[in-house]
């Protein structure tokens, strides 16, 4: 199914469940609706007839699915959608009413000349474009011809359908990249929608802010791109000078002036701080002022000028803006409400957020995700379905075999030594000693398998998390508490680990009868292994955004540890049509 196709549940007024994945500190429930927005009436214009002529040029324009003068002029992706679109209006224009574009035509204009604020690009839309092509309509210009206001339509309708399904669901399909996020269900019939809702609409921004995500955390973002937006216009980039040493407080740089400038454009530092006369000090507020900055780019708030640090004051603001675009980018992925509030991990933060029945944020917590590059965690939405105290560890055979084997070459006793036992595919022991010349090159075959016994030493702490999917990935505790204080955190084998697993455990089941931190407590502290299914499944997220923005206003920036910014800002440069 084309990707511009998006629910046609969404014609009419639909409740959604407004909450702020990644970055939100409350959740709340909003109604949207895709009806017209209530107002005077008026009468919608008379669709501007055609000639014969004119109806066969429109009709090629629409089976050809390219038209030379857009910016990016194949729209084949939309031939069969623009088809339907003017079969619907007997091959008359919809934009155009006795030879003048029509009132929602210069609206829906405006719109997309201002495609920049909502992350996207006015150019994509043909901005620069639109002036000339309205010119020709003016009265002072001879009698437009009936070309051009045929082209002129066209134009308007692959343009404004671009730019809705651009704006609800993204512009790349995000199974493209292997994530596990469906859009299929939020797509509708885009030339019903642009007909019935947008082209004679009292006001037509009204109806398009209604297919954006409905977030808070998206539209805090949309509101920080517009400040970055300034900032990357006033800063020239200029970058501050390196220095051969990590400047700590109370030492002589240069780079003081220029720093100051530049950390009080992003409101790290007061406009109104008290800063010393001598202007080539590092120190007093401007300390704080970089271990604001330092805090919000994920890294130890040492408030030390070292490489790192220089290096991010350096990254030019128009490269945060860029992440701030690929950031809206995914938000127009996520789901666009839930019956049960979520649990949500974002990768990039390292940082796991759960809601209550409220939709308002419960807990909180770090997490240690998959490493970068070798075993990197997926991107996915599922439901948690059970949860297991006291867990076995089944070790998968890569891991068996990169890390197990050869331990057990060089001492057939080591995984009796470490608590791990061989197990047949019905999990009937067959060790939990040495393992034999007989038994293990059935473990080299995957013929039989390692696990770890229960306790506190297991891989999987005392408790974990599922949610069954595709990935064999899920959330636990662990016996490895060090990681946890680090900036950076990715260690694991792709699951998540918790910082916090009793809390989560004793939220999860909060509707479950009989259970309390208490009794989670007691179950994690036992001498069984025990699985409790949910009253109710949870939703759980594993999302990717590198730009967060808090309920505070704060813009936080994240490396993109897997690469995945890179991968869509590559495929987003190639244009339309963008994989479906």
């Amino acid at each position: 199914m084309n990707r511009t196709r998006i629910s046609k549940g969404l014609l009419s007024i639909v409740p959604i469940v407004a909450i702020a994945i990644w970055c939100s500190h409350s959740i709340g429930s909003s109604v949207r609706a895709h009806a017209r927005p209530k107002g005077s009436a008026q009468s919608p214009a008379t669709p501007q007839q055609l000639s014969d002529a004119g109806q066969a040029s429109l009709r090629e324009i629409a089976q050809a699915g390219n038209l030379p003068e857009l910016r990016w002029p194949d729209f084949s992706d939309y031939t069969k959608i623009l088809q339907e679109f003017y079969r619907s209006y007997g091959y008359s224009l919809a934009w155009v009413s006795g030879m003048q574009p029509t009132t929602q035509a210069r609206q829906a204009i405006a719109i997309l000349l201002n495609a920049d604020e909502k992350g996207l690009s006015a150019e994509d839309y043909d901005g620069p474009r639109w002036s000339d092509r309205l010119a020709k309509f003016q009265p002072a210009t001879s009698q437009p011809s009936e070309a051009d206001a045929v082209r002129f339509d066209a134009a308007l309708s692959v343009c404004l359908m671009r730019y809705i399904s651009d704006l609800h669901v993204g512009k790349i399909n995000p199974k493209h990249f292997n994530f596990g996020f469906d859009i299929q269900a939020r797509k509708y019939d885009l030339a019903e929608f642009v007909k019935k809702d947008v082209a004679d609409a009292p006001d037509v921004s009204a109806v398009l802010a209604q297919v954006e995500p409905p977030y808070p955390g998206y539209r805090r973002t949309i509101q920080a791109l517009q400040k970055y937006l300034e900032l990357a216009k006033e800063y020239n980039g200029a970058p501050l000078p390196a220095s051969p040493k990590t400047i700590a407080p109370g030492d002589v740089y240069p780079g003081v002036p220029q720093l100051i400038r530049e950390l009080q454009g992003v409101g790290d530092l007061p406009a109104d701080a008290t800063l010393p006369a001598d202007g080539t000090i590092y120190q007093g507020p401007l300390v704080d002022a970089v271990k604001n900055f330092q805090r919000r780019h994920g890294r130890d708030s040492d408030g030390r000028l070292g490489a790192q640090t220089l290096a991010d004051l350096n990254v030019p603001l128009s490269n945060r803006v860029r992440q701030m675009q690929l950031t809206l980018e995914r938000w127009r992925w996520m789901p666009a409400s839930y019956e049960k509030a979520p649990i949500v991990a974002n990768i990039p933060e390292f940082r796991l957020r759960a809601y209550d029945d409220n939709f308002k944020i419960a807990l909180t917590m770090n997490v240690v995700v998959g490493k970068a590059y070798a075993h990197s965690t997926p991107v996915f939405e599922d439901e948690l379905a059970y949860v297991v105290f006291r867990p076995y560890w089944s070790v998968p055979y890569s891991i068996a075999k990169s890390e197990f084997f050869p331990q057990i070459a060089r001492d057939p006793d080591y995984l009796a030594k470490k608590g791990f036992e061989v197990v047949d595919s019905r999990q009937v022991v067959v060790t939990s000693g040495t393992v034999t010349p007989e038994i293990f090159p059935q473990l080299r075959a995957g013929k039989l398998f390692i696990r770890q016994l229960p306790g506190p030493k297991n891989s999987l702490g005392l408790v974990k998390f599922i949610f069954p999917n595709d990935y064999n990935v899920y959330m636990h505790d662990t016996p490895a508490q060090e990681y946890f204080s680090k900036s950076r955190r990715d260690f694991s084998h792709g699951c998540i680990r918790l910082q916090k697993p009793a809390d989560l455990a004793a939220l999860v089941l909060r509707d479950t009868p009989g259970w309390n931190m208490d009794r989670v407590r007691a179950a994690m502290s036992g001498g069984t292994t025990q699985q409790v299914n949910l009253a109710h499944p949870i939703p759980v997220l594993i999302v990717y955004g590198t730009v967060i923005v808090t309920e505070d206003g704060l813009v936080h920036f994240y490396d993109d540890i897997y690469g995945y910014d890179s991968e869509l800002e590559k495929a987003l440069d190639k244009g339309y049509p963008y994989p479906g």
